[in-house]
């Protein structure tokens, strides 16, 4: 049974430092495998607590009773306690696992909303691949274009006025 506890703890410990370390492409991605991990905890956490209904139903003393009427022994109370001890520490292996793996699920819960705000933000934002894709995500006009245009009116701004000058000193 201790060898089956440690080997649990450290399937977990193992699992909550895969979470952390793996970085899936995008926030989506890693929301859906957060969740997936999350029911998979509460999953174990569903096995642990119905065991552990199981060893509290066999610790009572009338079912102790009943589990050893068919030994013959001429000491029944040292193997009722014997029974007794036997069941206690799996069950505080049990409920040991049952801490650890809460804890688990709440980083995991943690997790999982701060993957969904990042996802969400995001989805919110353009992905653009150039300037100009910038521009015109945000409204706006091509680079070039502001640019070439401005330029443009600063060039006939200039012509007119230089041509308005001219023809002002010509009368």
């Amino acid at each position: 049974m201790k060898l089956k506890s440690s080997l649990m703890l450290l399937f977990v410990l193992v699992l909550s430092v895969n979470i952390f370390a793996q970085e899936p492409t995008s926030a989506a991605e890693q929301v859906d495998n957060l969740k997936g991990q999350l029911l998979d905890v509460q999953g174990r956490e569903d096995a642990l607590r119905t065991h552990l209904a199981q060893l509290d139903e066999a610790i009572k003393p009338e079912n102790i009773e009943r589990s050893l009427a068919g030994v013959g022994s001429t000491r029944p109370e040292e193997l009722r306690e014997q029974r007794r001890r036997q069941l206690s520490i799996e069950r505080d292996g049990v409920l040991a696992q049952l801490q650890t793996l809460e804890t688990g699920r709440i980083r995991l819960e943690s997790a999982i909303a701060n993957a969904e705000a990042q996802a969400y933000h995001e989805s919110a934002r353009p992905l653009p691949s150039n300037s100009n894709q910038i521009l015109m995500a945000t409204g706006g006009i091509p680079l070039w274009f502001v640019f070439a245009g401005g330029g443009s009116v600063a060039l006939l701004a200039l012509g007119g006025g230089a041509l308005l000058y001219r023809r002002k000193r010509v009368r």
